[in-house]
């Protein structure tokens, strides 16, 4: 618990107090947001905020964690390691992405086939690792086995656990990514995610197999430090809100969605949620889907279901405020996350 709380705190303080020279340097070199012409109207004041934010989180995220074992004596493990690693990857694809948006003032960045071929790239290591590191127990950060609330069925093989991986890293990342379109909704709504993945990791370590032996409990390699990987992730988030509230100072730009896309899919896989992910992160599960919708009804019938997609954008063309939007789909994500927590609760309650 108190490498939990250390890793959390530092890693909060270091985004809080590193974002506004961050803010300050990005604004020096001009490299600030290029907003795209078919936007909302509402839209064009925020040109030229900084963006690739997301550099803070992950530094942050990176140093709470390694501080907080540094000064609890606490070990770093394979599983935490791995999701960090993750996480990292998929901000280089970001920041790749950003660095092309900015330098070369190209609004849409990468090309959709090389950022989805960045991320499977990332993705297909983490999970060939994700399935070695087996500790005294036997068990490895991961398992070739779907997951909900624990593993179920037959192992899928590593050859289709990896595109599984693939799967869900490109669409926990890209969830993110299109939930980022407002001032603090993603990162607000990210936080409320690895909270979430903070109880799940300590509930895990006390009803481990390894040291619980009775009918309910968790066969998991790392649960402790699935917990402290998120809290440090969390805290980083918490910093970094306090400037890219509304009215933003900075974005996350690619560089923080992807990477907390990345974060969240990692910790899933770690903690063998695999599927309760998509009711943990129910809000970009929505939002991704508002923008599949809109698509789909546009190519096959040449109307649109939305003013705009994703989501987000519908309803400020339809008159809401952005805080308004803000605060109302936190609300959203928060109750998708208390069914998720219940349903994780319940499965586990002895029957």
């Amino acid at each position: 618990m108190k490498t939990i709380l250390m890793s959390s705190a530092i890693s909060m303080v270091i985004a809080l107090l590193g974002t506004k020279p961050t803010i300050t340097v990005l604004r020096k070199r001009k490299l600030g947001q290029q907003i795209r012409s078919d936007g909302p109207a509402a839209h064009a004041g925020k040109s030229g905020t900084p963006t690739m934010g997301g550099i803070v989180i992950i530094i942050a995220s990176l140093i709470g964690y390694l501080a907080g074992h540094l000064l609890t004596s606490d070990a770093m493990s394979a599983s935490g390691l791995l999701v960090l690693f993750l996480m990292t990857g998929l901000g280089l694809v970001g920041f790749a992405d950003d660095f092309i948006k900015l330098f070369m003032r190209r609004s849409l960045g990468l090309r959709s086939g090389a950022k989805l071929a960045g991320q499977a790239v990332v993705g297909a290591i983490f999970a060939i690792l994700a399935l070695r590191f087996p500790d005294g127990y036997d068990l490895t950060p991961a398992s070739a086995h779907l997951s909900f609330l624990t593993d179920f069925g037959v192992s899928i093989g590593p050859v289709l656990f990896v595109l599984w991986v693939i799967i869900m890293v490109t669409g926990a990342s890209n969830g993110v990514n299109l939930t980022d379109g407002l001032d603090g909704l993603a990162s607000g709504a990210a936080i409320l995610v690895l909270a979430a993945y903070v109880i799940i990791g300590n509930w895990q370590l006390r009803y481990d197999c390894t040291t619980a032996l009775q009918q309910n409990c968790y066969e998991v390699r790392d649960p402790l430090d699935a917990a402290v990987v998120a809290a440090a992730v969390m805290g980083a988030c918490f910093g970094f809100l306090w400037w890219n509230a509304p009215p933003a100072k900075i974005f996350m730009g690619d560089t923080g969605s992807l990477a907390l896309g990345g974060a969240l899919a990692g910790l899933a896989l770690v903690t063998r949620t695999d599927l309760l992910l998509l009711l943990l992160g129910g809000l970009f599960v929505i939002i991704t889907l508002s923008v599949a919708i809109q698509v789909g009804s546009y190519k096959l019938t040449h109307k649109r279901v939305f003013r705009m997609a994703p989501l987000q954008h519908h309803f400020e063309l339809a008159g809401w405020a952005e805080t308004t939007i803000v605060v109302r789909f936190w609300l959203i994500a928060g109750m998708f996350v208390a069914l998720g927590l219940g349903i994780f609760y319940v499965g586990w309650f002895p029957r």
